[in-house]
């Protein structure tokens, strides 16, 4: 993993988003309470080994979804936009 972010609980509280988004990137993050490390946030291995992995079961998911698939059209698009989400 690249980096360790090292955050207390309150922080991690206002900060959950951005810890996250920093996780999907590769980073780790530990939270600690009163000085003393109590979790950490790493990296889905499955998503780490395989990133397509993750674009595959979202896009599975939201195919899934009732209504998602209009009279059987699905585009380029909406399979690119469907892979993508969560990447912000």
């Amino acid at each position: 993993m690249s980096s360790v972010t090292v955050v207390g609980t309150f922080e991690a509280k206002q900060r959950l988003s951005e810890l996250l988004d920093r996780v999907e990137r590769g980073e780790e993050v530990q939270i600690t309470r009163n000085g003393k490390r109590i979790a950490r946030l790493v990296p889905d291995r499955d998503e780490a080994i395989n990133p397509g992995i993750g674009a595959f079961q979202r896009i599975r998911a939201r195919l899934a979804q009732p209504g998602v698939v209009k009279g059987g059209q699905v585009t380029v698009e909406d399979i690119l936009a469907w892979r993508d989400e969560g990447r912000r």
